[in-house]
């Protein structure tokens, strides 16, 4: 049966590669199609909400298949990566978000790849939900829609036909996800191939660079989190800390996480492995050296918190981001 997409336009900075790719992944799986003597299985409108050029960044311009209001039936709404100030982005395109739930209410599914995601959020489809977007804009994600469920650490999402791809180029792996699910694992397989795309991908933890959450007004928690990041080569004890800054542990421990959205027990560890990942990215020192000047003594401990935060092992990280 034939799927009709709408690959959203947006107004402002929207991300060309996202568009471009997620076009050609699905006109090239009705390419394969039609050499198999089959029927082809995609059709695929550019829809903004009003006609003529789109400009992006001032460079390029995008020209639309298609309105909103001209659309009367869609099988898929993707939305792509917008870039720019979120809550700008949002109120540029408000006309979309009505559209968009009207259709998720009629059947249509819906997908966001990268930061789109904030985009989708506006439309209040994903409260109570799973989502994910690229690492970056976690934090500000969060922020703005705290009652959504994010899995930063994910590369794609599915729940309820609504689907959302980690960061950047994670777009692709969604966009593999979906042609299998429309037209099976043999089209996807190919496309991972031709695209050479890691088809099997589940996680971004690998590039996740860990930033201290400090958009806060909290100076006990900023003075405890500077304290953890001067002496993240120590074994470094909540209680000790709590003394130090003459605070109750239930006290600080709740104002740390409504702070930064870490427990203190969290926090501490993503320093440390932070810490752990530019020294193996280095090459200059093996993983035992790391994980002793990261203040960690037991080597199963120190791999298995490594393994949480990265989905990688101290080794496999090192192999990865290691050029020999």
């Amino acid at each position: 049966m034939m799927k009709h997409i709408s690959l959203l336009i947006p107004q402002g900075n929207c991300s060309l590669s996202n568009l471009e790719a997620t076009y050609k992944m699905f006109t090239m799986a009705n390419d394969f199609l039609i050499q198999q003597g089959k029927a082809t299985l995609f059709e695929i409108d550019l829809v903004a909400l009003e006609m003529g050029g789109q400009s992006s960044n001032s460079i390029f311009t995008i020209s639309p298949t298609k309105t909103i209001q001209q659309i009367e039936k869609t099988d898929l709404i993707i939305i792509p990566a917008i870039h720019g100030n979120y809550r700008e982005i949002i109120q540029a395109n408000k006309r979309f978000a009505p559209w968009i739930i009207k259709c998720y209410k009629e059947g249509t599914e819906v997908a966001s790849l990268c930061i789109g995601a904030f985009l989708l959020a506006s439309t209040g489809l994903l409260n109570g939900k799973n989502c994910t977007t690229h690492w970056m804009a976690s934090a500000e994600f969060k922020t703005m829609f705290p009652e959504i469920n994010l899995m930063d650490d994910k590369i794609i999402t599915d729940e309820h036909g609504i689907y959302t791809s980690g960061g950047a180029y994670s777009s692709l792996n969604l966009n593999l996800y979906l042609i299998e699910k429309f037209a099976g694992r043999e089209m996807a397989i190919l496309h991972s191939k031709i695209f050479e795309i890691e088809i099997d991908r589940t996680s971004q933890s690998p590039f996740i660079i860990f930033s201290g959450q400090k958009s806060h007004n909290d100076e006990i928690v900023l003075e405890a989190q500077e304290w953890m990041e001067q002496n993240y080569q120590e074994k470094i004890n909540v209680d000790q800390l709590c003394d130090q800054f003459a605070i109750g542990r239930r006290t600080l421990e709740r104002r740390f996480k409504k702070a930064t959205g870490n427990t203190m027990i969290e926090y501490i560890q993503r320093v440390k492995i932070e810490v752990a990942k530019k020294q193996l990215e280095t090459g200059y020192k093996n993983v035992n050296e790391v994980m002793y000047e990261t203040g960690y003594s037991d080597a199963k401990s120190f791999r298995d918190v490594f393994k949480k935060s990265t989905g990688l092992s101290p080794i496999r990280y090192k192999e990865k981001f290691i050029h020999n």
